[in-house]
Formats: structure tokens, sequence, C-alpha cells
């Protein structure tokens, strides 16, 4: 078992003093550090390696190192870690040993959302997507929200922004707790299933995290939750029963914003939504939605932020076609070149049910020719735990290659690789490549015109998708 987080009281901005971030690199934490220096609020951070994220914050005015130390903490009065910082980290011992105040990132970023009409999209699934798109809608409206989303917002370049306006919309992330930490005047939840293992006991552990979540939730305020998805239809009838106004979306009958004929071509989805008598007031009785993102799932996410739009009381039109203007966020489906006819995305799945998803997208944009899945397990609970139901989706490509885990914050466990993974793929059609310098080569040998290719996990193999396009040219050019 890891470790849950426990809630504290936000701490106002003003009183955080000069604030130094313990791994600023990191998508969610590089975007508060970014809007408190926005606010003034003088700040440094570290990292164990040196990126753009990085040098974009000491752009901003940030004092940045490349590497933990003690002595990085110098003039410092609060310091923000991550749940993957270890206890043995020389800043974070450092902090505890001179007394500074240390705050969780969710804690910090309750702290950024202190007098703003907060936005919670928490899920299983969806999350970086449906924050994108409710926050894209906003930016239509003329809303100028804040946002923190867990990727970079294509439409702005930027995972994070403060914004002038009085809503604040950010990804809650339930993997270890913290998501308790915030108090939303809106939550949205995507779905409820068993996943961070090495945190929770169980599945049972997991809902009474997503009902205390629920509870957060300001007085007059609202869930809006998936219909389709089990365990948060079920949280969405249990907080009714407790007063709290619920709004459901998704295609169950009975759902507030039903959506129906749902169709992918290409890159793009689009669907209807249709609106039952709970619905807001104004909502059109129906309504048809696209947006530039493939697949059933983001069907549902689009219509999440629709619902989500409507029950803020901003107008169809408007949410409709903000809908449309998303153009994506990082890492989500992203495509990352074309060569040799190949079309190669990048995809963050780290779940079977999201690996299945992503897959059966990637069968909708090329119908006509092979899904190659190129896979990264992440976390050696991860994949130990799921590693049948990792190779079951995998099956759902003409060809799997399947790279070794990403520890991330995990040790090694004897016995748990890739290979695992690999031999669970059905009827033998996987591959296990230890070396992840020898995948753009081995997929190039396999891919041909018409294919596509899609890389798929939570660590670095989303660095795979270039140099997959460049070995797919080189094979052009040798041929």
């Amino acid at each position: 078992m890891g470790r849950l987080v426990s809630p504290v009281a936000p701490v106002p901005v003003p009183d955080l003093g000069r604030v130094h971030f313990t791994g600023i690199g990191g998508a969610g934490m590089s975007g508060i550090a970014r809007i408190m220096i926005a606010r003034g609020v003088a700040v440094s951070g570290s990292d164990s390696a040196d990126s753009d994220l990085l040098n974009s914050l000491a752009g901003q005015g940030a004092t940045v190192h490349v590497g933990h130390a003690a002595v990085n903490l110098d003039g410092a009065d609060t310091v923000v870690v991550s749940t993957a910082i270890r206890a043995d980290n020389p800043e974070l011992a450092e902090a505890h040993r001179r007394g500074l105040r240390v705050l969780h990132r969710a804690a910090a970023l309750a702290s950024v959302m202190l007098g703003r009409r907060g936005i919670a999209v928490a899920g299983t699934h969806g999350k970086s997507t449906t924050t994108g798109m409710i926050t894209t809608i906003l930016r239509h409206c003329g809303a100028d929200p804040g946002y923190v989303i867990g990727g970079i917002l294509d439409e702005t370049g930027l995972g994070a922004e403060d914004g002038t306006g009085a809503i604040f919309v950010a990804e809650a992330d339930e993997s270890d707790g913290s998501f308790l930490m915030l108090a939303p005047e809106v939550a949205v939840v995507t779905s409820v299933e068993a996943d961070h293992l090495d945190n929770y006991a169980g599945l049972a552990e997991i809902e009474a995290a997503f009902t205390e979540f629920t509870r957060q939730i300001t007085p007059g305020g609202l869930l809006v939750a998936c219909a389709d998805d089990p365990g948060a239809a079920a949280l969405a009838a249990a907080t009714a029963e407790r007063g709290v106004r619920v709004r459901t979306y998704g295609a169950e009958p009975g759902a507030d914003y039903q959506i129906t004929g749902v169709r992918s071509a290409g890159m793009r989805v689009s669907f209807a939504v249709t609106t039952g008598p709970r619905a807001a007031p104004g909502a059109p009785p129906r309504a048809q939605l696209e947006v530039a993102v493939p697949g059933r799932h983001n069907a549902l996410n689009a219509a999440a932020a629709y619902t989500t739009a409507l029950e803020l009381g901003l107008p169809s039109g408007l949410a409709a076609a903000g809908l449309a203007g998303y153009r994506g966020v990082h890492r989500r489906m992203q495509p990352k070149g074309e060569a040799a006819g190949v079309l190669v995305l990048d995809s963050y799945a780290h779940h079977p049910t999201e690996l299945a998803a992503d897959l059966s997208a990637a069968r909708e944009i090329r119908p006509g020719g092979r899904v190659i899945a190129v896979f990264q397990p992440h976390l050696f609970s991860r994949t130990r735990i799921f590693a049948g139901q990792f190779g079951a989706a995998l099956g759902l490509a003409d060809e799997a290659f399947v790279l070794d885990v990403y520890a991330a914050r995990e040790d090694p466990e004897p016995g748990v690789t890739g290979l695992i993974v690999a031999k669970a793929v059905p009827g033998g059609r996987a591959r296990f490549v230890p070396d992840r310098g020898d995948v753009p080569a081995a997929v190039a040998g396999t891919a041909g015109p018409g294919d596509l290719v899609l890389t798929m996990g939570a660590g670095d193999v989303t660095a795979l998708g270039p140099l997959i396009v460049a070995a797919l040219e080189g094979k052009v050019r040798d041929d």
C-alpha cells in the first residue's frame, strides 16, 4: 500500500510567503507555480532534469534548479511537493528539519482556487480532456477562467493560466486522495473504477473517496456525473439522496443530457444531445455537437463539458461552438506525424479501460488499415494487478509492441516486467521490446501504408512518436 493524503484547510496565497516547488517540472506543479508567479508570489523550484517547462517558468521569473538539494530551499517559507516526492528527498527532509510549511500539490491548488467559483473534474478516465473542454467553452464564452490541467491545452500551449474571470477549472487527482482538499461549486465525475491500487486497498476504498469528494461540494453546488459508468452512476444516485443537485449525461435512458447518434470520422466525433426535464432552463430539447477528437469516449467527455456549461447558465449555441473549437490536450490521441502512409498518434492511456477506448477510436480513424500499439506499462504494481486486462485491451490492435515497465515512484518487483503483459495479448500478436531504443526500427519494419501507430503510456514512451516517424521516413528513403 502507498499513502493517501490527509486534507488540510487551504492557506490564502498571500500567507504562503516565498514558495518552493520540489518537482516543479511536472504538469500540475508547473501550472500552479505559473499562477502563483502571475499573482506576484516569489517562486523557486527544482526538478531532476531540465525541460521546456523549467525554462518557461524561469522566463516568467521563477528561480529554477536542475537537481534536488537542501540549499535550494534558502529563503523559502513554503515547500510544495507531490505524492511522487519520497520522504528521503533532500529538499523535503530539509523542509521538515527547518520547520517550513510543507503543502501537498493539491493543497497549493486549493490555495489558488480560494475566492473563485471552482469546477473540479475527477474520475478514473477523461479528466484532462474534460477539463480542457470545459476551459475551452468558458474561454469561447468570454469568461476568461483560471485553469489547471494535467496536460498542455493545444489552444493556449499552456497547462494553466490564472485568468481574470470568476470561474476556476481544475483537474482533480483522486490517485492519492488529494482531491479531497478541494471544495468546488461544481464537481464533475467521469468514471469510478479500480486504479491506483498502490494507494488504495481496493475499489470499495476508491468509491468511499469519491463519496467524500461529493461531500466537499459547496452548499447549493452541483455534481455532474456520467450515467454510463456504473461507479459514477451509483455515486450520482447516492449524492442526490443527500439533497445535492445532480445532473447526469451519457447514452443511458434517463440521463439528463442523453447522447445519441455518436459517429466518428477521422479525428472528429459528432453526436446529438437530448435534454430531459431536469436540464437547465433554456437548454434546447436537442443539440447537434461535434468535437475534433476521436472516439465515443470523447463524445462522453464533450457531453460532460456541455452539461457543465449549460448548468452554469451558458448559452447552448456558445457551448456548442466552444466544443467545435476545442483542439485537444497534449498526449490525448495527439498526432505526432505521418510518413510512408502511416499515421502516428500519442496517448497517455495507462489503464486497461483507456487502452481499449483509444484503440477502438484508432480503428475508426483508419478503418481500412491496421492498428499497431506501442505500450509502456506504468508502475510495477499496476502492471502486476492489471497484466491480464492490459493484454486483453491490446488484443484490439493488430500488432502490439510492449516496452518494459516505467518505474516512476516505485521500486522494481521481481518477475514484473512488460513481458507478462506481452504474453497476455491473445494470438501471440505482441512483441516484448525491453530496449526502448529498438522500438522505432521495429515499428517501421512492421507498419505499412494506411496503418496507424499509437504510442501509449504515462511514461517516456511519448518520446518515441517522432522517432518512429523518422524511422518511417528513413524506410521510404531506403526503398
